[in-house]
């Protein structure tokens, strides 16, 4: 009976998990706008961001970081070695493994890209005071970090 009396009660508007997917697409909107024009994408920005911190991980470590399917992450890859932002190697102690390597494309976006990154989460923030905007992203931090790895 309890859960029928929660689900009564339910709005979107209070619905955390409803509000987060909502700001998610704001950002990503925004985002794509500011990156597009660089040929990226909101699909391909995460593991470039990735790479661009250590570049010549794994497909495995890449899965392992972004907390995405495998699937995902091979599609992912598969995309942005056609645009020219990856090469694929092997391993040199693992032949099984394949290593991701940024090309030297990828890495000259990298100032620019973050510029926009940057440029997009102040716009998105603007309404927020300082306060706010670090209580905000410190209690995303905090969200991600006790659920991470269920």
């Amino acid at each position: 009976m309890q859960v029928l009396t929660d689900f009564m009660k339910f709005t979107k508007s209070q619905s955390a998990g409803y509000l987060i997917n909502h700001v998610a697409r704001i950002f990503a909107r925004g985002l794509t706008l500011r990156i597009k024009p660089l040929g990226l994408s909101t699909g391909t920005f995460p593991a470039l961001l990735e790479l661009w911190e250590a570049d010549g991980l794994t497909q495995k470590q890449l899965v392992e970081r972004l907390d995405i399917e495998q699937a995902t992450m091979a599609n992912t890859l598969a995309r942005m070695e056609r645009d020219g932002l990856i090469v694929r190697k092997k391993d040199e102690s693992d032949g099984r493994a394949q290593r991701v390597w940024l090309t030297s494309h990828a890495r000259r976006l990298r100032a620019p890209a973050i510029a926009a990154a940057v440029d997009e989460n102040q716009s998105a923030l603007a309404g927020l005071s300082e306060t706010e905007r670090d209580l905000f992203v410190a209690l995303m931090q905090k969200l991600i970090a006790t659920n991470t790895k269920k």
